[in-house]
Order: C-alpha cells, then sequence, then structure tokens
C-alpha cells in the first residue's frame, strides 16, 4: 500500500517531564525521521516549554495567547478554539492524541469535523476519573477513529466500558540505553518518578534503610507534581531516619541516563501505571527490576525471577527481601540484568513507532 505523503499530527498538553510526555517525543523522533512522513505537533496546554529534543523537521503549533488561570473558562473556550482551527487546517491522515484527561477535550474541540482522531490513555486503566470525565469518555470516545491501549487488561476494560471496537495494543517505546565504559557502577538502588502519592517512595526509603546495608545508597531520581509537595516530606523522613548518607534525593535531572548506568539494581514501588517507561529504560541498562505487580504495565515487562522480581501489590515485606536478595547476590544482578536487557528488545522504538504508524495510518 502506497505510504508516501503521509501527515501525522501529534497533539499534547505538555512536553514537560515525564511518561507520558516522553512517549511522545520518542514517537516524535521516530516518525520524523521517515521520509514519507511529515510530523506536525500540537502544544496547547498551560506550560509549553519542552524538556525533551523534538526534530527541527518538525512543525510546531502553540496557541499565540497565554492562558490565563484568573479567567480560565475564556481561556478554556479560545484552547478549544484553537484545537479546532489548527486540527482542521493541518489536513493530517492521522491525529494522534495522549491524555487521559486531555483526550477528551481534543474531541469535544473537533466535534462534526469527521478528523481521524486516535487517542490514547496513559494512566492505571481502572482509574476513576470522577462523573462528567466518565460520562465524556463514554461519550466522545466512541467518536474517535481508534483507541491505542497499553496492555491487554486495558483493551479489554475499553471494551466492555467504551462503544469502540477499534482498539489496539501497543506497549510504549522503550530508548536504547548504551554502556558507557566511561561510567563506573556503584552500589546503587536507583528509582525514577514524579514524587506523588501512589509512587510510595516513602515506603521505599523506609524498606531500604531497614535492609541496613552500609555499602549501599537509594537514589531517588524525580521532582514534585500533582501539588503534593512530598520532596520537602521525603527530605524530612530521611533526617528523621538519620539516612542523608544512604538516600539521596535528586530532584529532576536531565542527566538520568547517567544514574541508570552508574546503578545496580532498579527499585520501583509505585501502585498505580500505565505502562512504566522507567521500567523498561532500567532494563535497557542491563538493570535487574524490583516492582509491584500493580493493575498494569510491569507484568507485560517482568518475569518473575528471570529478568527481575514482581511482587504482589503491597507486599512489603517481600519487596524488602527481594531487594536484599539482589544487593547481596552480585551473580544474581547480573544474570537478572542480562536477562532483563535482551527481553525489552521488544520495546524498542522503532518496532513501537512502527506498529503506531501502522495502526494510525491503516497500513495492512
Amino acid at each position: 500500500m502506497e505510504k508516501q505523503n503521509k501527515i501525522i499530527c501529534l497533539v499534547i498538553n505538555s512536553l514537560q517531564a515525564g511518561g507520558m510526555e516522553r512517549v511522545m517525543s520518542e514517537l516524535a523522533v521516530n516518525f520524523a525521521a521517515n521520509p514519507s512522513l511529515k510530523i506536525h505537533l500540537v502544544l496547547y496546554g498551560i506550560k509549553r516549554d519542552i524538556f525533551y529534543a523534538i526534530p527541527e523537521n518538525i512543525i510546531i503549533h502553540k496557541p499565540e495567547f497565554e492562558f490565563d488561570s484568573k479567567q480560565r473558562l475564556r481561556s478554556t473556550l479560545r484552547t478549544l478554539l484553537f484545537l479546532r482551527k489548527k486540527l482542521k487546517s493541518v489536513q493530517a491522515d492521522a491525529i494522534l492524541s495522549f491524555g487521559e484527561y486531555w483526550n477528551s477535550f481534543v474531541l469535544l474541540a473537533c466535534i462534526g469535523l469527521n478528523l481521524p482522531i486516535y487517542v490514547s490513555d496513559r494512566c492505571q486503566p481502572d482509574k476513576y476519573f470522577g462523573k462528567m470525565q466518565t460520562w465524556l469518555r463514554k461519550w466522545l470516545y466512541p467518536k474517535s477513529t481508534g483507541i491505542i491501549a497499553q496492555t491487554q487488561i486495558a483493551k479489554d476494560i475499553y471494551l466492555n466500558s467504551i462503544r469502540q471496537s477499534n482498539v489496539k495494543v501497543i506497549g510504549n517505546p522503550i530508548r536504547i540505553i548504551e554502556d558507557n565504559v566511561a561510567i563506573e557502577k556503584e552500589n546503587i538502588v536507583l528509582t525514577v518518578g514524579r514524587l506523588i502519592s501512589t509512587k510510595h517512595h516513602d515506603e521505599l526509603i523506609r524498606l531500604f534503610v531497614r535492609i541496613n546495608n552500609p555499602d549501599w545508597k537509594l537514589v531517588i531520581i524525580g521532582d514534585d507534581a500533582l501539588k503534593q509537595k512530598n520532596m520537602a516530606r521525603l527530605q524530612a523522613l530521611v533526617n528523621e531516619l538519620e539516612a542523608n548518607e544512604k538516600v539521596i534525593l535528586l530532584g529532576k535531572r536531565a542527566d538520568v541516563e547517567a544514574y541508570y548506568l552508574k546503578s545496580k539494581i532498579f527499585a520501583f514501588t509505585s501502585s498505580s501505571e500505565g505502562f512504566p517507561n522507567v521500567i523498561g529504560e532500567a532494563q535497557s541498562a542491563g538493570l535487574p527490576v524490583v516492582a509491584f505487580d500493580c493493575i498494569a504495565g510491569p507484568a507485560e515487562m517482568l518475569i518473575d525471577g528471570e529478568n527481575g522480581f514482581l511482587v504482589p501489590l503491597f507486599d512489603y515485606s517481600l519487596f524488602e527481601k527481594r531487594l536484599g536478595q539482589l544487593m547481596q547476590q552480585t551473580e544474581l544482578q547480573k544474570k537478572l540484568g542480562d536477562n532483563a536487557r535482551q527481553s525489552v528488545k521488544k520495546f524498542s522504538a522503532a518496532k513501537i513507532s512502527l506498529q503506531y504508524e501502522k495502526f494510525i495510518l491503516n497500513y495492512s
């Protein structure tokens, strides 16, 4: 089937640091490398600065006005009108929108235009959105051309709750993290993620301190989000446990890759995920992962005892045991880490981007 001169329009509210934003940026990079595709990016949220590298041949569109929170209704309506005009004018062969709360906004903006809009949520698939959002999703999602689910569990939930049968399971693109001989391995347990309550960084800190291995450090990369202000709370906990030499809160970092490479183990205590990119990135760097088996995501990447440890949700005692086991057994670290590096290759950015391209452009 002919693939020439196709236009893909990527639509997202933000490209600041975050898992959803990273996936969109990875797709943008891979789409832009295809000479038969022309890529537009529409960025319409309140914060429009771009954290991730975007290729120069991508055409970026932003509202010319600032979102005025003091006149929220007016600004929201102006944003809806901006989206409607812009997405109509781009004349894309496929429009791809990300964000569980934002997809309805995009679909609402394009009511009656009959545009080829594909949507994808990037959260725990059984998440409750409140009465209004739930109603909007049930009304608007069937109007999309198709839905991309991150896991089979997510697809099953969509098929049961939304009148849209065109649902495709596509995992996240995981960037390859190549070895760097200049970076020396250290006894570091690493975790990466926004400092929000569902990541349970406080419990990870407590169990790490209980393991009490003086040769190891816990490094936490991530910044405050969702107005929860957890950085101060976590630092207070570290102070209370007298663990300032053992637990390091680094905040947001642009050099996360270096920490994947210098660490030996990745720990992930999140209880709510769609498809956690950071697990895949850790695996790509050859790190064994200990993670909770939350409803969707980790089980797509981890086989317990083969390329990491998958722990029943909130079983902190077993999580502590598995983490301590890895910290003590170098051979086990290497075995699980090597297996992890191999197993994550099926989620390479090139392979996943091609799956997206085929689905949204309806290639056979």
